[in-house]
């Protein structure tokens, strides 16, 4: 199994950093339609987002990131005043990953953008994907592993547990150190701009 790191860099390479293997603990693909709309909204709808409208996850630990060159170019975008925080480069929109808004969660949803080229790595360290999340909200049919996808959703909540209660989410590269504020003030869309990325049927970059 690979246990090395896994590189992390944006398109242009101007954010660049590495992903702890042994700290990221599942693959999956989500159809949600936030996922969607993160993509439009990005400009990144076709290189983001498979046939089905599904985005490429891997769940891991947010202390197994770790930024190591352009981190000003790391923003935050969230969907609504309530939604999840939304990382991505701004130098070249790159999509970096998803997190809660409370920094007690210790959880980041990294997406595949952001990790070119580690596909072989990630089928070593991690397996291949089999969790398929939000099929409901996919745009075309997408065969259901309701099995794998429990097993997935219970080891991505122990971990996450875990980490908890052993005072592993305190190391948070997306907040700031020691509070719940993110690293990066997030911009929240309107809900006007948010319909229209609903509505949008491919890149909607705003």
């Amino acid at each position: 199994m690979h246990e090395g790191p896994l590189n992390l860099r944006c398109r242009c390479g101007l954010l660049q950093g590495h992903v702890d293997a042994r700290q990221a603990f599942a693959r999956a693909t989500c159809y949600c339609s936030d996922c969607q709309a993160f993509a439009r909204f990005l400009g990144r709808h076709s290189d983001t987002l498979d046939a089905q409208g599904g985005t490429q996850i891997i769940a891991a630990l947010p202390r197994a990131v770790e930024f190591t060159a352009g981190s000003d170019r790391l923003s935050c975008k969230s969907l609504s005043d309530k939604g999840m925080f939304r990382w991505y480069a701004s130098c070249c929109h790159t999509a970096i990953g998803n997190t809660p808004r409370d920094r007690s969660l210790p959880y980041v949803g990294l997406i595949h953008t952001c990790l070119p080229g580690e596909a072989a790595s990630l089928d070593e360290s991690l397996g291949p994907v089999k969790v398929a999340l939000n099929t409901g909200s996919a745009l075309a049919p997408v065969g259901a592993a309701p099995i794998a996808t429990l097993f997935g959703i219970a080891r991505i909540m122990s971990q996450v547990v875990k980490a908890r209660l052993t005072g592993k989410h305190k190391d948070n590269p997306f907040f700031v150190p020691a509070s719940n504020a993110p690293a990066r003030e997030p911009r929240v869309l309107s809900p006007a701009e948010r319909k229209r990325l609903d509505a949008a049927p491919g890149d909607q970059k705003l």
